[in-house]
């Protein structure tokens, strides 16, 4: 099987974060567990989205599913490492786009991940994909 290749312009990311790897990240290999990065990217797109201004759901149902996810382990991560987040949008259509992340440590720049998700709109109420709202589009475009 092909391996994912992930490339992404720096100017595709407008927000950074940080976030320690905690000893119940630590997977049977004494790493980073991938399934810890990926709650930690769900919690550093949650804290993009607050930063903002955005909610996960509005008042009318409309909300943000995840399609998919692609991730590019580049380096080992240990504890008590703080990792750099830097979280950007790209790669909009009618109903939604791409979140992209690029993951370091945050003390060494020393490349950990690359990820994206993919993303769209949803209703809620009527369990439909939405168009994506004009003002998030007119936010990020």
């Amino acid at each position: 099987m092909a391996r994912i290749k992930l490339d992404f312009p720096d100017d595709a990311f407008s927000f950074e974060t940080r976030i320690p790897v905690r000893i119940s990240d630590i997977n049977g290999a004494n790493h980073l567990g991938n399934d810890a990065l990926i709650s930690m990217l769900s919690e550093a797109r949650a804290q993009f989205l607050v930063d903002s201004g955005i909610a996960e759901t509005d008042q009318s149902g409309i909300g943000i599913i995840v399609t998919d996810l692609a991730t590019m382990y580049q380096n080992e991560s240990f504890y008590p490492d703080m990792l750099r987040f830097e979280v950007g949008l790209m790669d909009f259509n009618k109903y939604g786009g791409d979140f992209v992340f690029r993951v370091s440590k945050a003390d060494s720049d020393q490349p950990v991940a690359k990820a994206k998700y993919g993303f769209v709109f949803f209703n809620y109420k009527t369990r439909e994909v939405a168009p994506m709202p004009e003002s998030f589009r007119e936010r990020f475009a």
